[in-house]
């Protein structure tokens, strides 16, 4: 083509970029925590996300909420697609757990994905008095404390398992399991060598 003085020609398709922060309908809170992810006491600070997981039955979604005070879960969904109703169970449920008085403190800090800021979500938030915080758009590091709470988690779960014959819900039973055990009896140097129960036991904050 080229000897003959010939060119190729053809439309050129834009490319489209995949964003999980695509759906964008209302204001963006601001970050009121920054990259400080530490709470020196229980309910005062609580990330949430969303993550999804591979196996050979599928791809089911896990939307937990952690405490930064010890690193407990305090609550969790999973959900065969990443839908609106499980990313609202968790903050709605472990909001339950929680007193009035301390609500007024309590900062729930989640990414700038679009279940975080559909009206389903700030509705719970405004209406448990709960302070809403989000990190900046495309800034990972940002919500660094949930990546490694996803990485702890998979490969613990899924180090020298076989995920063969295992259905959708007997996944769900592995990940109560799993969280049960990271809850009670996973060892954190950070908590002086104890588990997230055992150090709130020794703050006298869980019986």
């Amino acid at each position: 083509m080229a000897g003959e003085g010939l060119e190729a020609r053809g439309r050129t398709k834009p490319r489209r970029r995949c964003s999980p922060c695509a759906g964008e309908a209302t204001e963006h809170p601001g970050d009121k925590v920054r990259q400080d992810l530490a709470a020196g006491l229980p309910r005062f600070l609580w990330p949430a996300d969303v993550t999804q997981l591979s196996v050979p039955a599928g791809k089911p979604c896990l939307s937990p909420v952690p405490d930064c005070s010890g690193g407990s879960i305090v609550s969790w969904a999973t959900s065969t697609s990443p839908s609106a109703e499980m990313a609202n169970s968790t903050p709605e449920a472990a909001i339950r757990l929680t007193k009035p008085g301390e609500r007024a403190h309590l900062v729930v800090r989640s990414d700038c994905g679009c279940h975080h800021r559909w009206p389903g979500w700030i509705s719970i938030c405004e209406e448990a008095g709960v302070i809403r915080s989000m990190s900046r758009k495309g800034s990972p590091p940002d919500n660094s404390r949930m990546g490694g709470l996803f990485g702890t988690m998979k490969n613990g779960m899924s180090c020298g398992r076989d995920w063969e014959g295992v259905s959708l819900e007997g996944l769900g039973k592995r990940i109560d399991d799993y969280i049960e055990w990271h809850d009670t009896k996973r060892i954190r140097r950070s908590l002086g060598s104890m588990g997230p129960l055992a150090y709130r036991q020794s703050l006298t904050l869980a019986a």
